[in-house]
């Protein structure tokens, strides 16, 4: 496992949460550093701990547990799985000082201290300060406050992420909500505990003893104390939590920098996309026939504008381009939703998109189906294989799709059947580098929209019929390799 982290860096392709918990669970089985042979053997460590729990009890520091007794700590049978010799199996309650709920008093957004609740404790273990409310009342503050190396435990959440875990490090002071349980170790690392809590096997545990309730699971304390604990020796732990902070740090570096290279594709699309309809992707070909005759050709009512600087248009073009109206270069229509109330419209072979749908591709699978009787008595429409759809209401202005097969849509949707000529592909990214701009044309209503006029009337640059053809391919290529590394990150 002590790979060079030059080897590591090599393999930073790999899915960076399955790579955390592989480093979590190595750790915890004790295969993440190599054992001491002179180290205290974990078993002494346990008896310290027994003696320390009886003078805390006799000093009435703590209370004895009400299940306390005096079975064997040290041995198990059906253990979860095997660890080195030097080390053992306890349970959580032989090796802590209190499992103690918090606070059920109300909170506010001033006060004198800080009140942690389920919503600071973190998917991967640590806390977030942020979003606090606050408490005034002394008695909870006595009570509840926490100490440095306090491990907090939630209780209650849904069901993926009941028994989440992190630690108090004293970086404000803070008490904790009633749905976190305070777990204090004796003589134990906080942070190996912690590594423990939030490796698969702890992750499983917790699936296996929580009980549901409507839209949210519970694990109670005394389920918790039951967690058999794996425990390495002393100064075990400490190299463990060493080497841990190590991989994790290191984990991070590459998670932020596989975001990072996230945001350098998506911004390297759009350059692509902004070169592509202004004509400087690809060399222009002195050859091609120019756009104004493809246009003149494929639509009789074609009215040529004038290429120049004309103000109305955001950019100038190369000389056989063309400013065109997307009305121009196809038939545009919207939908219909047939009545819901009739029965005989729905569950035909006709597919029947909705926006939600789209998926800035090309259309493979439209889930829900109407009928003939549908078709031919609403106002719904046929649209051809190879149509361009984009969504003009909601949240998905803009989203875009290409029929693979002819389709009817719903209202929301726009479809463009094109005409001879034009590359249906280079709509679909002219349409794609647009998105804003459709965005602002629909406005901030509670339901915003574009109508299909505001569409038919937007401008297009459009290309030589051959030019189309070479921009289209040299977007697909770079666009497929910009995906493979999405894909293998």
């Amino acid at each position: 496992m002590r790979q060079t982290y030059r080897r590591f860096i090599k393999k930073q392709l790999m899915d960076t949460k399955k790579l955390r918990q592989k480093i979590l669970d190595l750790a915890i089985h004790g295969k993440l550093v190599p054992q001491n042979s002179n180290d205290e053997p974990a078993s002494i460590l346990l008896e310290r701990i027994k003696a320390e729990k009886e003078r805390l009890i006799k000093e009435g520091k703590i209370k004895r547990s009400k299940k306390s007794g005096s079975s064997d700590t040290l041995h198990y049978e059906n253990v979860p799985f095997e660890v080195p010799s030097s080390w053992v199996w306890c349970r959580l309650e032989d090796i802590v000082c209190e499992l103690k709920y918090g606070t059920s008093e109300k909170s506010s957004s001033v006060g004198k201290i800080a009140v942690l609740r389920m919503g600071n404790i973190t998917n991967v273990g640590t806390i977030d300060y942020s979003n606090l409310v606050y408490s005034s009342n002394d008695e909870d503050i006595e009570q509840y406050s926490l100490e440095k190396d306090d491990l907090l435990f939630n209780r209650t959440n849904s069901s993926e992420w009941v028994g989440k875990t992190a630690i108090y490090k004293e970086e404000q002071p803070a008490i904790y909500a009633g749905y976190l349980i305070r777990i204090r170790p004796l003589l134990i690392s906080s942070d190996y505990l912690n590594t423990v809590m939030n490796s698969g096997y702890y992750r499983d545990w917790c699936y296996d003893v929580k009980t549901d309730a409507v839209n949210q699971s519970n694990i109670n304390a005394q389920k918790l104390s039951q967690l058999m604990i794996p425990i390495p020796p002393l100064k075990e732990q400490g190299r463990i939590v060493a080497e841990m902070d190590k991989w994790i740090s290191l984990i991070d570096i590459v998670k932020n920098g596989k975001d990072d290279l996230l945001t350098i594709i998506k911004q390297a699309k759009s350059k692509i996309l902004n070169l592509a309809i202004r004509g400087k992707l690809v060399p222009q070909d002195p050859n091609d026939e120019p756009a104004i005759e493809l246009l003149k050709r494929i639509n009789p009512d074609f009215t040529p504008c004038d290429n120049g600087h004309y103000p109305n248009f955001p950019f100038d073009i190369p000389k056989k381009w063309n400013w065109v109206t997307l009305g121009e270069i196809g038939k545009w229509q919207s939908g219909s939703t047939p009545s819901r109330l009739n029965k005989d419209y729905y569950n035909g072979d006709i597919p029947w998109l909705k926006t939600g749908d789209l998926n800035d591709g090309y259309i493979t699978h439209i889930p829900e189906y109407i009928t003939e009787k549908a078709l031919n008595e609403t106002s719904v429409k046929l649209n051809p294989t190879g149509s361009i759809l984009m969504a003009m209401y909601g949240a998905t202005i803009g989203k875009l799709g290409i029929l693979t097969y002819p389709a009817t849509t719903n209202q929301a949707c726009c479809a463009c059947e094109i005409y001879t000529g034009i590359e249906k592909e280079f709509l679909f990214y002219f349409l794609l580098s647009h998105r804003v701009d459709f965005i602002k044309l629909g406005g901030g209503g509670a339901q915003p929209n574009i109508s299909k006029e505001k569409i038919i009337n937007t401008y297009i640059p459009l290309p030589p019929s051959e030019e189309q053809k070479r921009i289209v391919n040299a977007v697909n290529d770079v666009f497929a390799q910009l995906d493979v590394i999405m894909e293998s990150l």
